[in-house]
């Protein structure tokens, strides 16, 4: 088996199909090393010029639906992008990044199979693209649209304030709105933590309608 075949084999469970062949392409057109990873609460995924080996590496959580999986690659690979052509001179979601995520972003944004809600959204967000879709409040709503089902976990911007609510497998409750983040106490400990507004969390006996 080419590494090509390989590359088509992996993105089969985590791509669009349609879109294989461009993710495949950009991994075998650089000096990339692509990983997939556990889900992190804090990013979607992340670019670094140089892992333990010397090799500029992406990392992407494997747990995210196949459009929100592809958007976040293509993020990545335009930071990987604008450091091969101006190195650690362009500021992490400047000008550069933008053009460079730009450009990927036209690669399939008028394909026929993406659907009709991500393209209008991906439109929108090319005005001025954020340094993340989970910043950019409408592109990550469309994205979460495609995630599966969670049992009875709903976005955490549809609860109250002042409601409870369980985040990996600890007891919140929500307070004050910052932009996309949401100041969260924990009541076991009393520490704040910022969520992110959208974050699937299950609210307690007491929040369910």
């Amino acid at each position: 088996m080419n590494q090509e075949t390989r590359y088509h084999e992996v993105f089969r469970k985590y791509v669009p199909l349609p879109f294989i062949g461009l993710v495949s392409t950009l991994l075998l057109q650089s000096n990339v090393h692509f990983k997939i990873v556990k889900s992190r609460s804090t990013k979607l995924g992340d670019f670094r010029p140089q892992n333990a080996k010397g090799k500029p590496q992406i990392t992407v959580n494997g747990n995210l639906n196949p459009y929100a999986f592809l958007i976040t690659t293509l993020h990545e690979f335009a930071h990987w992008q604008t450091f091969e052509a101006h190195g650690r001179t362009a500021a992490p979601h400047g000008v550069e990044w933008k053009e460079a995520f730009s450009r990927l972003i036209e690669k399939v944004i008028h394909h026929p199979s993406l659907p009709p809600e991500l393209t209008k959204a991906l439109k929108k967000s090319l005005r001025n693209p954020k340094a993340s879709s989970c910043t950019d409040l409408a592109l990550h709503r469309v994205l979460s649209s495609f995630d599966a089902p969670q049992g009875t976990e709903i976005p955490l911007e549809s609860l109250p304030k002042n409601a409870t609510f369980v985040l990996s497998n600890r007891l919140f409750a929500k307070g004050n709105q910052r932009r996309t983040r949401v100041e969260c106490k924990e009541l076991s400990t009393g520490k704040m933590y910022l969520v992110h507004l959208l974050a699937k969390v299950k609210p307690t006996m007491n929040e369910e309608g």
